[in-house]
């Protein structure tokens, strides 16, 4: 049986898939936000034909690949003597050279590189100009030599190679302080008066909840692939069960309380269930899909097309800022990789190329940027038929603001035991998260002077805009 687009949940899983958001602050935060809902048309007036997203419209997508993606096989050295060096410093894990992927960057540190052999639409984006490279990123409390991390005497990011506290710290990119905000909840929080209304939160998941989307006033807010999730039993019907059901509920949430913790949940759940309909009126069952772009039936393929769709509906729900969060997990292989990252590496590849190709039917490609994060990278020798927890690692751009074609950074000495390794080619960052994201969010629109209220650890590092943009 067909699914259908409007997931059936249970309430208490029906709030913390809508309102994404963390601790009591968060909870706060999306109070405020959820009762700002109502200001849009209904749905006879607030048809999608002939809107037009507006020329100052951006949109930021983060796609996180949980688990931490082998980057050292996503970017390969291609000129004889570095694939020589290659094969002898991964082992079981090098690809056959005769598969690889050329591409020629329009600067070159001398080497050559090609892509791995699945990431051939990425490859045509890259070399089309709609997408690039950034080499050996990873999260830095400050500039680190390896001089400096043999004899620690600079801080280092805690819990440097565990899982949850890298994903944190990527996503909030203070790797220093314990977590209470995203850059990304930072940035929405920054942007937010851009947009002329507050029906539906600028920041959207399509993954669940995130630390990436945490702010203080803006919280975060989750959709499925699908399209809008909707309370178990809810019904617009005033003659059905569920109808009776849901007015009465209505009743019971529109009640005063003079607890605040009931007021709380009582705005919550009432905003989500207003939130839930808006959002199913521009992308649920009887909306059309705005573009003829074909996407892969992945998760990953249709997150990205959940998101193209609600760039779409963008005008009609007053946003000319949005921050999307997507994720794909499995990245991280210890065993049997080769085949399970190849896989992996074609659903990027092809979803990317799709998203794209959407974004460009909608006429907006050059207002979309999306870019991939991960928890780090991986050991360069293989631990048998896998790899282990690494650090730094290089990540993908795309979009039509993208000066693609390139790679960025500085891709490490590729030598166990060389100057950038810590150890089994876990390599140091040379480039920060700070930097990364930083030149993101300057692209979104946030000056010089307010980049160090999304990155406060920003003036530590020397290149505040990579210039990928």
């Amino acid at each position: 049986m067909k699914p259908s687009p409007l997931s059936d949940l249970s309430r208490r899983k029906f709030l913390g898939t809508c309102c994404a958001a963390v601790g009591t602050t968060g909870l706060l935060s999306a109070l405020a936000q959820l009762r700002l809902i109502g200001a849009l048309a209904s749905p006879a007036t607030s048809s999608l034909t002939g809107a037009a997203v507006a020329p100052d419209y951006k949109a930021l997508v983060c796609l996180f690949l949980q688990g931490g993606n082998d980057a050292n096989n996503l970017l390969i050295p291609n000129d004889s003597a570095g694939y020589a060096a290659y094969v002898a410093g991964r082992g079981a894990l090098a690809l056959p050279q005769t598969g690889l992927l050329p591409i020629t960057p329009r600067t070159s540190d001398g080497r050559a590189f090609a892509l791995h052999p699945s990431m051939s639409e990425f490859q045509a984006l890259f070399g089309a100009g709609h997408a690039a490279l950034l080499a050996n990123v990873g999260t830095l409390v400050v500039p680190t030599s390896k001089a400096q991390y043999s004899a620690n005497s600079v801080p280092l990011p805690n819990q440097l190679f565990s899982h949850s506290d890298q994903q944190v710290e990527w996503q909030s990119s203070v790797p220093d302080k314990p977590f209470t905000s995203g850059w990304g909840g930072r940035l929405a929080d920054l942007t937010n008066a851009l947009n002329q209304n507050n029906a539906i939160s600028m920041s959207i998941s399509l993954a669940g909840q995130n630390s990436f989307q945490v702010g203080q006033t803006v919280a975060q807010y989750a959709v499925g692939p699908t399209g809008a999730v909707a309370l178990s039993g809810s019904s617009t019907s005033a003659t059905t069960l569920a109808g009776l059901r849901t007015r009465a509920q209505s009743d019971l949430l529109a009640a005063q309380n003079s607890n605040l913790l009931e007021t709380a949940f009582s705005g919550l759940t009432s905003g989500a269930i207003s939130d839930s309909a808006l959002i199913a009126q521009y992308v649920g069952t009887g909306a059309a899909v705005p573009f003829t772009t074909v996407f892969p039936t992945s998760s990953l393929g249709q997150q990205l097309k959940m998101i193209a769709r609600l760039i779409n509906a963008a005008p009609a729900m007053g946003l000319k800022r949005q921050v999307f969060f997507a994720a794909l997990g499995g990245w991280d292989l210890h065993t049997n990789q080769l085949g399970a990252h190849a896989t992996l590496l074609a659903d990027v590849s092809a979803s990317l190329k799709a998203f794209y190709d959407a974004t460009a039917e909608l006429g907006v490609a050059s207002q979309v940027t999306t870019f991939t994060a991960s928890d780090f990278g991986r050991t360069y020798n293989t631990n048998g038929n896998g790899s282990d927890h690494g650090w730094g690692s290089n990540h993908l751009i795309v979009g039509g603001a993208v000066k693609g074609t390139d790679i960025y950074g500085r891709v490490p000495v590729l030598t166990i035991g060389g100057p950038d390794d810590t150890g089994r080619g876990r390599w140091i960052p040379t480039t920060s998260v700070d930097e990364y994201s930083a030149t993101l969010a300057a692209w979104f629109g946030v000056s010089p002077t307010n980049l160090p209220l999304v990155l406060p650890n920003l003036s530590r590092f020397a290149n505040p805009n990579l210039g990928f943009l």
